[in-house]
């Protein structure tokens, strides 16, 4: 036993404690070079299994079921390129990550970059051939990347500006004027905007006091904050409820009844056209007067709405 009192002893500690740490960094560094030998020998070395694959013999194995996802996914997103709305579908499907949680767009992101997906090993940033196989391939994988490369604000404007405007043919002045989708572009920011058709053929408007331009986020959440009220009255739910009963769905009663009553949450995973699709059969016309909106709602069109709300659910709950 090494006496620290002394001066020899507390260099001999020291002398032991250096060798011990050399030790331990000589170690450390083995395994390092193991794991990189190894990784360039495309040689899988545990950790988080992606999804796509499952492990079997210490090795990556494609799991078809998932790996069709994987490229479902790979796909969807050349589509629609934004990762934001890809999450929305995929969440609303009930897609989940091999630990069972909803993905998110995070998940999806890691998803679109993982070069595993490529047959690659992957070692501190440097990629090498993987002894598994490819469920992307070249191409597909190239057409990812060209959009994720993109300024992520110019592809949210591209999203926006292909979304279908929410108020299409049903908004017009008091007059009877129709006001049809605008925007303007400013630097990277785009604005939209419902205009009348005075405005666009230079007419004179017969009333100076009704607004011939409004922004469209405004109008529209107005409206959306109109059918999220109506929505949760007894009376709709009740209407609703006999609706689907005479036209024989087979749709619970209190499925029926937690959708409208969950109508925000339903509403914020429908894709824009879809969203565009249920304010057709909701709202029967917008009037734009001097005093604010007059939103005339289709009642008799809720049921219809809440139809084509529920399918897309009972089939994900049958999966």
């Amino acid at each position: 036993m090494t006496n620290t009192t002394t001066s020899m002893g507390r260099l001999t500690l020291n002398i032991l404690l250096s060798f011990a740490q050399f030790e331990r960094e000589v170690t450390a560094e083995r395994i390092r070079d193991k794991v990189r030998a190894s990784r360039m020998k495309g040689m899988w070395m545990g950790g988080y299994v992606p999804l796509g694959y499952d492990v079997k013999d210490r090795k990556l194995v494609v799991n078809e079921e998932e790996a069709a996802t994987v490229r479902g996914i790979f796909e969807r997103f050349v589509e629609v390129g934004s990762a934001t709305v890809l999450a929305r579908e995929m969440r609303r499907k009930g897609l989940r990550n091999k630990q069972g949680t909803l993905v998110d767009k995070g998940y999806l992101y890691r998803v679109l970059v993982n070069r595993v997906y490529r047959g690659d090993a992957v070692h501190k940033g440097k990629a090498y051939p993987g002894e598994h196989q490819a469920i992307i391939d070249e191409q597909l994988w190239d057409q990812v990347h060209a959009i994720l490369r993109q300024n992520p604000r110019k592809r949210a404007n591209n999203t926006r500006a292909q979304a279908p405007a929410l108020l299409k043919g049903l908004i017009f002045t008091a007059t009877g004027a129709a006001m049809t989708p605008s925007s303007t572009k400013k630097g990277a920011r785009r604005y939209r905007y419902y205009v009348s058709m005075d405005v666009i053929k230079n007419r004179e408007p017969s009333d100076e006091g009704i607004p011939r331009r409004l922004p469209a986020d405004l109008v529209e959440a107005a409206v959306v904050t109109e059918l999220r009220r109506v929505m949760r009255t007894p009376s709709i739910t009740a209407q609703v409820v006999a609706h689907l009963a005479r036209e024989g769905h087979a749709f619970a009663k209190a499925d029926v009844i937690s959708a409208l009553q969950t109508f925000d949450d339903v509403w914020g995973q429908l894709f824009p056209a879809e969203q565009t699709r249920i304010v057709q059969l909701l709202v029967r016309r917008v009037t734009v007067t001097s005093e604010g909106l007059v939103i005339d709602v289709r009642t008799d069109g809720v049921s219809g709405a809440m139809r084509d709300m529920m399918a897309p659910r009972k089939k994900v709950a049958a999966e």
